[in-house]
């Protein structure tokens, strides 16, 4: 029985209620008059529930499409202004136990490279992401109790903060590791972390124990339930996501949203973010034995969608996707892109490319003074804020001002402040150039005088030498 404030991952991802939300977009899809209707409603800011949205993705009506993309346009810079948040991915340690059969860290596979960082390791790993520019991680590793345990994981977070190369610092870790208990949750907040993040894969449950035939993750509950438990055990910022490709993608979609609409319902706040990854090749992995691949036009419309349905939370897209993919999807509604990403263990330092450790294979390799340079010359900001986190507003406290569209006081200066760090410590000569104009151009859109004055203040001062002013 479908129950969004119910603790059970069986309840609030009730397979039934997919089924007849499906089966009413179906019915409803030419349904133009409640078409409109629902973009009119969308319009409101306030989002739109798992049925809603699915008559949308179901709907095939040019011109409604079209409306769909430019609302989730105008959503995006509603919300997140024209600010891009930058980060990087760090691999500790691909040993896993799990046997999920899309990933080449599963256990059976003996001729992929098993690697796991050390301390040391992990130093020269954050130093090259520092000489980057990066401020923001994800740390991943695979799901291995003896290899990487808890305690391997909060050490590397210790090290990582820990770590002041010239101008560099890593800011905020954000934690994509395998589900676990109350317990542990709790220790990766008392560690500092900024979001955790955990993909789902599928929310179908028998094609997901299909998927995932051995190790612990083959428990469909324990792993739904995961947000639960993360926000029990004091982390109020966590991150969705399901690997679009494995299932049918409408059925995905519907329950995602539905665990955005679940953790609504028991926790008062939503994910922090939503991620969208594809299923990619990868060693040993042959992404088209997956039978649910979908278009690069679908995926652009799930994009819009999920921005117009929580258009609340940020959306991450990854170097899985090329750069033109990127660019299309960054105006409907992305917030978040990893740039100079490896994915291998020991990828920075190293580069890659003696060892044969990739989760997946990197679609967008440009280096991350290229990526800042196209997104500035595309109109964007990018920015390596991390002050929200330091400063506390997490949350519910996040989402409030987030919802009152009050976040742009905080995040156009700071994206500034962090941009200009870039510019004078990184960036070469070209990307300096555009970037110096772009904040100059940007400033006269901070609304508040007093804060565009404080800007301007502390810009001159990082100018300076200076560094690490927040709103």
């Amino acid at each position: 029985m479908y129950n969004p404030k119910s603790l059970k991952a069986e309840e609030f991802i009730d397979h039934q209620e997919i089924l007849d939300t499906l089966k009413y977009a179906d019915e409803n899809k030419d349904n133009l008059e409640l078409v409109d209707s629902l973009l009119e409603k969308a319009k409101q800011l306030k989002g739109l529930t798992h049925r809603e949205a699915s008559v949308l993705l179901a709907c095939e009506d040019e011109e409604r499409t079209k409306r769909m993309f430019d609302l989730a346009e105008q959503i995006k810079k509603d919300f997140y202004g024209n600010r891009i948040v930058m980060f990087a991915p760090l691999y500790l340690s691909n040993y896993c136990v799990n046997g999920c059969v899309y990933c080449p860290y599963h256990l059976k596979n003996k001729h992929i490279c098993r690697k796991k960082l050390t301390q040391d390791e992990i130093r020269r790993e954050v130093t090259a992401l520092q000489d980057m520019g990066h401020k923001r991680l994800a740390i991943e590793a695979g799901e291995d109790p003896v290899n990487n345990p808890i305690e391997y994981i909060l050490e590397s977070i210790k090290t990582i903060y820990s770590i002041k190369h010239k101008n560099g610092a890593i800011r905020r870790v954000n934690v994509n590791i395998a589900a676990t208990t109350v317990e542990n949750y709790r220790k990766l907040k008392e560690a500092g972390i900024g979001t955790y993040i955990l993909f789902q894969e599928t929310y179908h449950k028998e094609s997901y124990e299909k998927l995932h035939p051995t190790g612990p993750k083959h428990n469909y509950a324990y792993h739904t339930e995961a947000m639960d438990r993360a926000m029990e055990g004091g982390i109020d910022d966590v991150g969705l996501g399901v690997l679009f490709g494995l299932e049918l993608y409408r059925y995905e979609f519907a329950g995602l949203l539905m665990h955005a609409e679940h953790l609504e319902a028991v926790h008062g706040v939503g994910p922090h973010t939503i991620s969208v990854p594809r299923i990619k090749k990868a060693d040993d992995i042959d992404p088209t034995v997956f039978d649910n691949g979908i278009s690069d036009e679908i995926f652009a419309k799930l994009c819009a969608l999920i921005r117009i349905c929580v258009p609340y939370t940020g959306m991450i897209i990854s170097t899985r996707e090329n750069p033109t993919v990127r660019d299309k999807v960054i105006r409907l509604g992305v917030s978040q892109i990893s740039g100079a990403s490896r994915t291998s263990v020991g990828g920075y330092a190293d580069g890659g490319e003696e060892e044969n450790s990739e989760q997946f294979d990197v679609s967008d390799n440009r280096t991350l003074d290229e990526v800042v340079n196209w997104l500035m010359t595309k109109g964007y900001i990018p920015s390596f804020c991390t002050a929200c986190y330091r400063a506390g507003r997490t949350g519910d406290r996040f989402m409030a001002l987030c919802k009152n569209r009050q976040i742009h006081n905080c995040c156009q200066p700071n994206a500034l402040l962090t941009l200009k760090e870039y510019l004078i410590d990184y960036a070469s000569p070209e990307t300096k150039e555009i970037g110096e104009k772009l904040i100059k151009n940007e400033l006269n859109n901070i609304p508040n005088e007093k804060v565009k004055a404080k800007c301007t203040e502390l810009l001159d001062l990082i100018e300076q030498g200076d560094r690490d002013f927040k709103f």
